[in-house]
């Protein structure tokens, strides 16, 4: 771990910007100086970001179907594209749904394992997500067993299902193409997803005990792509803190509104709307209904967001950051990083004057670096 002095530099505190010397030692930031010099002047000094949602991580474990023998390798990649995108806590969001493939169970198992066995080989900190389907009432029994033994301490419940189409039994769009991917025969997938809309209704009834034991277990709670105020409070009933993407004002107005965190997607945000034809997060980041940014599916969007934000005086540029690292703090519930000051992790990233990654430290230790800054920490 890296024990040094970064002067020079514009430092975004808890006060604000200013040219402060910040102190690391023993992988946390320090009062005190440390009596080594790296001189940084004309880069930004930043909390480091903490995405609370991402799964672009698939195209590194599984690049080619059954291609990928070693996840361990796969999470190598995983780190490295992170940390070149400033994301000093990675949240891997796996799922187990009846899409099979990436998505089903076998998988799910093999991902976990992997980053379970392969976390303390890392210095970015991966932690595991899952996002679990709520029409497979075949699975509910052992989830809370499974999730002990992965490791995990945050699911995300989604429902999925296209049920409009299914209740009056048509075929979704691209299901040949999703059953193949899955391994399944066309129209034995399309049994499978009639079936499991006619036992939608029990899901519900189920949920409560499954989610009673999880909160028992100390796991988090979040619900996904709510659509009303009431979707979301019956969730809240059940013990979800967390709302990812919800898709209109009402819910998202819900979930603060019983004190929980809401996050949205950096895309979304990036884009200028979502592409879905659902509500735009710049629109609810405008409202004040976003604690939370997530990469979703592009690990380089919560640094463009929150620059994006700033630069065009929708936030100033301390509540723009904030959406990237204290706020996802607070939603994951870390204590221990998300700002610098004195006892927090040392989780920084340093920006350059065109606001590009040029180098990332988490717990001290450098997981990025890039161009002429190397030159200046070999110097200090």
């Amino acid at each position: 771990m890296l024990e040094i002095d970064l002067v020079g530099a514009d430092v975004l505190t808890p006060e604000g910007f200013g040219p402060v010397p910040l102190s690391l030692s023993g992988g946390h930031i320090v009062a005190d100086r440390v009596g080594r010099d790296v001189n940084l002047s004309g880069y930004k000094v930043l909390p480091g970001i903490i995405d609370v949602h991402g799964d672009a991580f698939e195209r590194h474990m599984a690049p080619r179907r059954g291609a990928m023998k070693q996840m361990a390798e796969g999470l190598v990649a995983v780190e490295a594209e992170l940390a070149a995108n400033g994301i000093t806590t990675g949240v891997l969001a796996q799922f187990i749904s009846w899409e099979g493939g990436l998505r089903s169970l076998e998988f799910a198992d093999q991902v976990f394992g992997s980053l379970r066995d392969a976390k303390d080989a890392l210095v970015t900190d991966l932690r595991p997500q899952l996002r679990f389907e709520i029409s497979l009432l075949d699975l509910y029994e052992d989830l809370p067993q499974r999730i002990r033994d992965w490791d995990v301490a945050y699911v995300v419940f989604n429902d999925h299902l296209p049920h409009d189409r299914l209740a009056e039994g048509r075929k979704p769009p691209r299901l040949t193409g999703q059953a193949l991917k899955a391994g399944r025969n066309p129209e034995a997938h399309f049994q499978m997803l009639l079936d499991l809309h006619a036992q939608a209704m029990q899901a519900p009834e189920a949920l409560g005990p499954l989610c009673a034991a999880l909160t028992a277990q100390g796991v988090k709670l979040g619900s996904h792509d709510d659509a009303t105020s009431h979707g979301h409070h019956a969730w809240h009933a059940r013990g979800v803190a967390v709302a990812e993407f919800p898709e209109t004002i009402e819910a998202a107005e819900a979930a603060q509104g019983v004190g929980n965190t809401v996050v949205l997607g950096a895309p979304n945000v990036v884009r200028g709307g979502s592409h879905k034809g659902n509500v735009s997060a710049l629109d609810l980041v405008a409202m004040g209904l976003c604690d939370a940014l997530a990469s979703d599916y592009h690990y380089p969007s919560p640094r463009r967001a929150a620059l994006m934000l700033a630069r065009t005086g929708v936030l100033d540029f301390a509540q723009a950051w904030a959406l990237v690292s204290s706020g996802p703090a607070v939603v994951l519930g870390l204590e221990d990083r998300g700002m610098l000051a004195p006892g927090k992790r040392a989780d920084i990233v340093v920006l350059d004057a065109q606001d590009r990654v040029a180098a990332t430290l988490s717990g001290g230790r450098i997981s990025y670096m890039s161009g002429d800054i190397a030159e200046r920490f070999l110097a200090g």
